[in-house]
Formats: C-alpha cells, sequence, structure tokens
C-alpha cells in the first residue's frame, strides 16, 4: 500500500508541474527526428516510420506516446526534408499534447568521408486535458494514506489550447561514427491553462548523443550478402532540473538485431540515479523494413508495482529515384542503417 501511495503522488507531480518534462523513446534512433532535427535525412533514402510506447502498464492510469514520420534526402539540394506527428497521453486525467512538425537539414560536406548535418524543426502544438480527476494538496491525507474527495480549490474549466514550438540541432558523422547535439522548446512555451498565468513554461532541452559501429564481417546465406556489425551509442539530456542519460549496444547478425542499454538518472538529490535495464530485439529486413521491440525493465524501488515499458517500432527506407540517371549512390549510410 505504501508503495502504490508513493507511485500515486509521484505520477501526480510528474503531471501536474507547471515546468513539464517531455516524454522519451528508449529506442531514441528508431524516432530520429523526435531525437535531433539535423537528423531529417541522415540516411540519405527516404524513410517512413512508426513509434509507439506504453509506459507504466502496471498502474490503473498509464501514459501512452505515438509517433509517425516521414523523411527525404534530396541529392541536388543536399538538403533533408521531414514531417511528423506526435501524440502523448496520461489516461488519468486525460492530458493529451499533440504536435505537428515540419523539419528541414543541410548537409555540409567536410571530406570524402566526413559530414556535418545542421537541423531546424518548427511545431504546432496542441494540448487539452480533462481534469476531473485532479488531486488538490488539501484531499491528501499522509497519516491515513488516502485521497478525500472534496476540495476547497475551484477547478475552472480548461479549454485546449495551441502554441508554436522551435528546435534546433546538428550532426558530425561519416560511415561509422557520429555525434549530435540538440535543443527543444527554444522559445519556452507557455504550458499553464490558466491564459494569465506566467510561471508555467516547457523550459528548453538539450542532448547530446553519439556512438561508434564496429563492422563484423559480412557472410553469405542462401545467396544473400549479410552485414553483420556491433554498436555502443550513448544519450544525455537534460530539461530544467531533470538529467537522464542511456547508455547502451546493439549488435547485428544476419537480419537479427539484439540490444541492452542502461537508463540513469544523475543529479538528483534524495532520489535513485537507478532507472531501468532495457532489453531490445528486432529485425533488419533485405526490404528495407526495420522492426524493433523494446521492454525497459524498471531497477528501481517503484519498478515491481509499474511493470516497466512496452515499445514498439516499424520503418521503411527506400531510395526514391533511380541512381544510374542522378550520378549518386543508392546505399544506406551504415551508421543509420538499423539503429533503434
Amino acid at each position: 500500500m505504501r508503495k502504490l501511495f508513493g507511485i500515486m503522488v509521484l505520477a501526480l507531480v510528474a503531471i501536474i508541474n507547471g515546468n513539464a518534462q517531455d516524454f522519451h523513446y528508449s529506442q531514441f534512433y528508431a524516432a530520429p527526428l523526435y531525437l535531433n532535427p539535423a537528423l531529417t535525412g541522415s540516411t540519405e533514402l527516404s524513410r517512413v516510420g512508426v513509434n509507439y510506447r506504453k509506459q507504466w502498464p502496471g498502474l490503473d492510469h498509464d501514459f501512452n506516446a505515438y509517433s509517425a514520420y516521414f523523411d527525404h534526402y534530396s541529392f541536388d539540394l543536399r538538403s533533408g526534408i521531414g514531417l511528423a506527428v506526435n501524440s502523448f497521453q496520461e489516461t488519468n486525467m486525460k492530458v493529451n499534447t499533440t504536435d505537428v512538425s515540419a523539419f528541414y537539414s543541410y548537409n555540409l560536406q567536410l571530406a570524402e568521408s566526413w559530414n556535418f548535418r545542421m537541423g531546424t524543426q518548427v511545431s504546432l502544438v496542441r494540448r487539452s486535458a480533462d481534469l476531473d480527476n485532479l488531486i488538490f494538496g488539501d484531499q491528501v491525507d499522509l497519516l491515513n494514506r488516502s485521497i478525500n474527495s472534496g476540495t476547497l480549490d475551484n477547478i475552472p474549466d480548461f479549454d485546449p489550447y495551441s502554441y508554436l514550438d522551435i528546435g534546433f540541432g546538428a550532426l558530425l558523422n561519416n560511415e561509422n561514427f557520429w555525434l549530435g547535439s540538440s535543443f527543444h522548446h527554444v522559445n519556452e512555451p507557455g504550458l499553464s491553462f490558466y491564459p494569465d498565468d506566467e510561471v508555467g513554461f516547457l523550459p528548453i532541452k538539450w542532448s547530446v548523443h553519439g556512438g561508434w559501429n564496429f563492422p563484423l564481417g559480412a557472410n553469405q546465406y542462401f545467396g544473400s550478402k549479410f552485414e553483420n556489425m556491433a554498436s555502443v551509442m550513448v544519450n544525455y539530456k537534460k530539461q530544467g532540473p531533470f538529467q537522464q542519460v542511456d547508455i547502451g549496444s546493439q549488435l547485428l547478425y544476419r537480419s537479427l538485431i539484439t540490444g541492452l542499454s542502461y537508463r540513469g538518472i544523475p543529479g538528483m538529490r534524495g532520489l535513485p540515479n537507478q532507472d531501468s535495464i532495457i532489453f531490445l530485439v528486432g529485425l533488419k529486413l533485405d526490404t528495407g523494413m526495420v522492426i524493433g521491440y523494446s521492454y525497459d525493465f524498471m531497477v528501481s524501488n517503484i519498478g515491481s508495482q509499474t511493470k516497466g515499458a512496452h515499445e514498439i517500432s516499424i520503418r521503411y527506407q527506400f531510395f526514391m529515384g533511380d541512381p544510374k540517371y542522378r550520378n549518386q549512390r543508392s546505399t544506406i549510410l551504415r551508421c543509420f542503417d538499423f539503429m533503434m
């Protein structure tokens, strides 16, 4: 009962806190445009994908995130363009945040195998909520560990509202190495449902991410050539007082992808700094389809109650156009071929 009450209060604080936090994907490279606008067109192919995450399914009310995106690289313009739709839902108070985002990136070739990409993102965001289940401080009885039904606070009607959101990113990469950084919500849009509230805003989120691929050689099986590869990767991000770091590795053997990652929350005094161990499995098909599933096994004290998180990603990568008439290569950049 004590753990369950603690989880409920923790979820409440996370939802109604004015300085809100962004949702995150464990398969962050499988949601490339959500991670960094500079990743738009980074495969130098056309790409379409979807992501779904269900977080804390062990609770009566959980969190769900959906993403769909498309991006394309133009060799003539040395540019990537993209479009994405993201939606985050909290089922208890029906807090729903949906955005439609446009992306642009430019590829500056530094050397034969080195590229520096700069990207930008402009989003129109719609936010709504049904706060009938909102719990105020005077309803929480800490001694009896219960919630009272009445409150002295006045709960007004909250109308949905929209705001503009802007982000930037940069990426340095070659065939096997990449290092990027992104800055989201640089205009710090307001998040409060009270129109006159000047306190509630979305703080800037910045991240640094990178990795290295280690080719393990190619093998011939039944007439098909398989590129085997191992990867290590890291993603650190900070938003307001919150920090998070993901460190992981993935292995591509024939068409099978396996991965193991660790997520920590450094720098938070009085709170546990270990969050999850993430297990991943996927398939990379010759058709250009990449499918992944991951499970977050929470190692913190609330893990047994929340039941972690499930995540699914699907993307299809293809070359748009005939390369022999354009004198351009049609092979995908290996550093973003199978990453999740």
